[in-house]
């Protein structure tokens, strides 16, 4: 069997861009993590409000301070696609842990992030994620669902 898939040449490079600002939300270093987002980045996150301009590093490391231990989780259906300096992830992303008041974690959620390239490295401008909610008029988070 022959894969025909053909990498873009920049793949490479997101990946690992990923990967490190996986691990920095990983350790809880806020920082870090931010340091792979535009200055003017945007973000629609499970947290309210609907929208965070820029990055918020104290806001971050606050929500990291609500985690007993490190954040651990996976992605599948994970899905890349780049032309020139702009790119499009999305994936099921799974986030694992123990929050300080010792409720146990274990969420899958829908992410999508939009990647710029610039001054040579790609950051991450756009980011939204998001739980499916029940139709049948409760507006529930169905926080139960798995791929």
């Amino acid at each position: 069997m022959t894969d025909n898939y053909v990498h873009h040449p920049e793949e490479e490079a997101i990946v690992a861009m990923l990967m490190m600002r996986a691990t920095a939300i990983g350790e809880k270093n806020a920082k870090d993590a931010l340091s792979f987002d535009a200055d003017d980045s945007v973000e629609f996150s499970l947290a309210p409000p609907l929208v965070n301009h820029g990055k918020d590093e104290a806001g971050l490391q606050d929500w990291f301070n609500t985690w007993d231990g490190p954040i651990g989780g996976g992605v599948e259906d994970a899905k890349l696609t780049i032309d020139g300096d702009v790119g499009f992830w999305s994936g099921l992303v799974h986030m694992t842990g123990t929050k300080t008041d010792g409720t146990e974690v274990d969420l899958w959620f829908r992410q999508t992030l939009g990647l710029v390239k610039k001054d040579g490295r790609w950051l991450v401008a756009h980011q939204h994620a998001s739980v499916p909610f029940a139709m049948d008029g409760s507006g529930r988070a169905l926080l139960d669902l798995k791929p």
